[in-house]
């Protein structure tokens, strides 16, 4: 007879196809492309509402114009005829509170029209301003809690889309969430003033490098989503997974990805039908999504856009995440988007590909092909290094999070300390710049690959270096630690408001110079490069002796969230965002408080689950084992282990128990060094009992089921 577990395996890996069979069909034909069906679109505005609006939406669009109320109405009566041709019977303003999650409440169009019937009304008011009730979201101190009252502010330059359910159809407003004061209370509010911000100053400075013509400057994004898909039979089976999103317990599998063979490998046919699905639904609301493949670790995927607007892409993001894991339910299966949802096995980042581009379409980190001589891009990308070195610090905690913790300073990329990777081609042009000395010009190279049937490649400046944390990748700068689950909008608010610091101050550098203002921006980008070339590291950032290198440099090494986060409130965080008006001390301080009780609470909720599991769990299944092995060497070491587990589940208790007083930060550190590390030594005794435990008594689904049978 099958123990519980196999029988558990084999249902797992019976699968046919049970989602919407999208079939085959003539994509040739542009009515079959479903990309952006569900969007009110400027080509859906175009339709349906007057020339003058549609200038005027295009304008708010292309140069951040602000729209004119008046025109709202038209635009609702617009928006709610498209949402009821589709289906749609209710509307909701969509936004980011600091959850790290997006919110809604629904409101139904239909209102009863006195006669017994019902009439369908949506007016410019409803579009442009809501009023959910805000007193249970995190505000860290902005507002008490018996205020209630916020508001959602309609951002234009999202675009309103569909959601299809099975029951019918809701029309999706993107907005912006603030307090009933005006302050920031969600994520969209200080993206869209950082970027105004970067914009205004970048345009400063390309008239000092001869642009008169570009009016505007946009941010540009492009995240890769790493992810696991896993059986849902596990998933319910694993208190830790659905109550955590991680596991606090398992034994190293035998095979984990250390053969490599899963890392780009043929996609499992059940993935890829739950990919193409979840693709199919982001096309349709007009998310770019483009590159889907196998990640290093087993039951591990990824899923990539391509360039868009900061806001958009950020707004994108939450939509994919949400689409993924509701698509992922309907083939049987769950997408755990936790940084490290099994430990020794790889966890998932996002990729925060970032860019900076003009209404001219000229890319600013574009070196072209002879960098040597783009002096607008050496001045923005030296911006660039001059910002990371500044606030590097700022950029960690930008990216910290408890799931982030078993990342960032472990044994993966990137590390917690912050560098950036040029590429041999750029690290040779700034070499040269700084020195005065050397050919700054790398001539083309071609890869000859030795087989004539093969064409000759052009070679890349550089190589790509994986374990940088923020890497310099053609025509952009890869940030390569955000955590998988975290919103794209504050480290990207970071990026913009750091660089359009450093942009200002360069600016100023060369208005101060005398003399020819060519020779006078090079020499500001050669005396910045020098500055602050410590930032740049070309290495391994994994080995220990960078560790030491990065310490004797001065570079900060901000290993846990709790070390990290002060820096948001920094006085060169507080100044510059102050400056910029992106988010005031006060906006900041709300937003330290909010992530220090976030982390308290989930190490809290991790602790106590791990607490339970173990003792009423584990713990049975030990003695189980140890009664039947009783006389034994392995009923032996099983007594044994079962004596540390009690005494490490008691400490564990122990530790769940707060200190008297503390709050805060404090709360923190007895989370981290408290709670966590008595959660740790729990685990090292429960995993040792996993090898010993007969498998019919082990109650938790163990690594090797989990991550192998899909």
């Amino acid at each position: 007879m099958s123990t519980r577990t196999r029988a558990h395996n084999v249902t797992a890996a019976q699968w046919s196809a049970n989602g919407d069979a999208i079939g085959t069909i003539d994509l040739s034909k542009q009515e079959n492309i479903p990309f952006g069906s569900n969007v009110f679109s400027l080509k859906e505005q175009r339709t349906r509402l007057s020339a003058d609006t549609v200038g005027r939406l295009e304008q708010t669009l292309a140069k951040g114009a602000a729209l004119d109320p008046a025109l709202a109405d038209e635009i609702a009566a617009a928006m709610k005829d498209w949402a009821l041709e589709r289906g749609a019977t209710h509307y909701t303003h969509v936004f980011q509170p600091l959850t790290g999650l997006t919110a809604e409440k629904h409101d139904s169009f239909l209102s009863p029209d006195g006669e017994g019937g019902a009439l369908a009304d949506f007016s410019g008011k409803e579009l442009i301003q809501g009023e959910p009730d805000a007193s249970s979201f995190p505000t860290g101190g902005i507002r008490a809690t018996f205020e209630a009252r916020g508001y959602t502010a309609w951002d234009p330059t999202s675009p309103a889309f569909i959601l299809e359910n099975p029951n019918g159809a809701l029309l999706c407003i993107p907005t912006a969430f603030a307090s009933w004061t005006g302050e920031a209370l969600d994520a969209k509010i200080p993206l869209l003033r950082s970027m105004d911000a970067l914009s205004k100053v970048a345009i400063r400075a390309l008239r000092v490098l001869g642009d008169d013509d570009s009016e505007r400057v946009f941010t540009t994004v492009g995240p890769e989503q790493e992810y696991f898909l896993i059986d849902e039979q596990y998933y319910y089976e694993r208190p830790d997974l659905y109550t955590t999103g991680r596991t606090l317990f398992g034994a190293k599998p035998p095979k984990g990805h250390e053969l490599d063979d899963h890392y780009f490998g043929a996609i499992p046919e059940r993935i890829l039908a739950c990919m193409m699905e979840s693709e199919r639904e982001l096309q349709k609301l007009g998310v770019p999504v483009t590159t889907r493949h196998n990640e290093v670790a087993p039951s591990q995927y990824e899923l990539a856009p391509i360039f868009e607007n900061s806001n958009v892409g950020s707004d994108h993001q939450q939509l994919t995440m949400q689409i993924m894991q509701s698509v992922a339910r309907k083939y049987g299966l769950v997408c755990l988007l936790h940084e490290k949802p099994f430990a020794g096995v790889n966890g998932s980042g996002k990729h925060n590909n970032w860019s900076m581009g003009t209404d001219r379409k000229h890319n600013l980190l574009d070196p072209g092909d002879t960098p040597a001589d783009n002096t607008s891009f050496l001045f923005f990308c030296t911006a660039v290094i001059k910002a990371v070195n500044k606030h590097q610090g700022l950029l960690r905690a930008s990216v910290a999070n408890i799931g982030q913790d078993h990342r960032l300073g472990a044994n993966e990329a990137p590390p917690a300390i912050i560098s950036i990777f040029l590429g041999a081609e750029l690290e040779k042009v700034f070499e040269a710049i700084a020195t005065g000395s050397g050919d700054p010009h790398t001539p083309a190279s071609f890869l000859e690959l030795g087989a004539e049937v093969l064409p000759p490649l052009p070679m890349d400046g550089g190589d790509r270096n994986r374990t940088s944390p923020f890497a310099f990748t053609g025509n952009k700068f890869e940030f390569r630690a955000l955590g998988s689950s975290m919103s794209l909008a504050f480290p990207n608010a970071v990026l913009n408001t750091i660089v359009a610091e450093a942009v200002d101050e360069m600016v100023d550098a060369v208005e101060a110079k005398a003399g020819d203002a060519s020779e006078a921006i090079i020499e500001v980008v050669k005396e910045t490069y020098l500055a602050n070339k410590i930032i740049c590291f070309m290495g391994d950032n994994y080995c220990e002796e960078w560790h030491a290198e990065a310490e004797a440099r001065g570079l900060k090494n901000l290993r846990t969230t709790p070390d990290a986060l002060p820096e948001v409130t920094a006085a060169s965080t507080i100044a510059a965002f102050g400056h910029y008006d992106v988010l005031s001390e006060r906006e900041l301080e709300s937003r330290f408080e909010v992530w220090i009780e976030q982390y308290v609470i989930k190490a809290n909720i991790e602790a106590e689950t791990g607490e339970s599991i173990a003792r009423t769990l584990i713990l049975p299944a030990a003695l189980r084992f140890a009664a039947l092995a009783d006389g034994t060497k392995a009923g032996a070491a099983t007594k044994s282990l079962i004596g540390q587990l009690e005494t490490t589940i008691e400490a564990l208790a122990a530790a769940n128990h707060y200190p008297d007083g503390a709050e805060g930060t404090e709360l923190a550190i007895h989370a981290r060094d408290k709670q966590l590390v008595a959660l740790a030594a729990v685990r090292e005794v429960v995993d040792q009992l996993e090898g010993i435990v007969a498998d019919d008594l082990w109650p938790l689904p163990k690594y090797s089921e989990i991550l192998f049978v899909k």
